[in-house]
């Protein structure tokens, strides 16, 4: 909004420029016309002062005095007329030049201005496209800053959630790995007593085989015989 306000301004300053350049290459205009209308009223006044002396001197030729005089004075009056129309082209001659030259001045500062607004506008371009890119860097910042930052008491952060799941993924491995161990040393046992049980059985059969079975009667009568005495 900030830019589009000083470009509004930058063009209003801009046409009030060219407006009043306007009016200083209307004045010269004018004065030209002016000076152009003097020059042909100059003009005519020399021709009608050379026709009235000629007039005069073809009167005084002639023998008529009156005339001549006449003519003459006519001559003088046209005469005084071409001094203040003289004087008056030499003036506009001046205000034709001085207009000239503050008609190329305008004509200059309504360019160098156009430029300027140009520079400006494209300035807008280039300042837009820099705050969209600040807009966006902005909020990846924000956004990163959400990421490592504490949201609420109750919100973690993502780091936070990242070691409590590894932890909880550590607790389970070793969990596993206990769960593996235990079973294994059933599985131990279990084998270690089966091969209680086939050895017993073996030493059976060979008791069996060498009459021995009775051993154990005899050994426990013998105790009791030795517990009562």
């Amino acid at each position: 909004m900030q830019l589009e306000q000083a470009i509004d301004a930058a063009r209003t300053q801009h046409r009030q420029l060219k407006e009043q350049a306007a009016n200083v290459i209307a004045g010269q205009k004018q004065a030209e016309i002016r000076l152009n209308k003097k020059m042909e009223e100059l003009e005519k006044l020399n021709g009608n002062a050379r026709q009235a002396l000629i007039m005069a001197s073809d009167a005084d030729k002639a023998g008529n005095g009156e005339k001549a005089a006449q003519y003459t004075s006519a001559a003088e009056t046209i005469a005084n007329q071409l001094l203040t129309v003289e004087a008056d082209v030499e003036s506009l001659k001046t205000l034709v030049l001085d207009s000239a030259q503050a008609s190329d001045q305008a004509k200059a500062a309504v360019q160098q201005n156009s430029r300027m607004l140009q520079e400006r506008i494209s300035e807008k371009s280039k300042l837009l496209s820099q705050l969209e890119q600040a807009k966006m860097q902005e909020e990846m910042n924000s956004a990163m800053s959400q990421l490592t930052e504490t949201v609420g008491d109750d919100v973690p952060t993502l780091n936070e959630v990242t070691e409590k799941i590894e932890a909880r993924y550590a607790k389970a491995k070793a969990s596993a790995e206990l769960s593996e161990v235990s079973v294994e040393s059933r599985v131990l046992e279990i084998e270690q007593a089966t091969a209680n049980v086939e050895a017993q059985s073996r030493l059976s059969e060979l008791r069996a085989e060498l009459g021995l079975d009775s051993a154990p009667a005899a050994v426990e009568s013998g105790g009791t015989a030795t517990s009562e005495g």
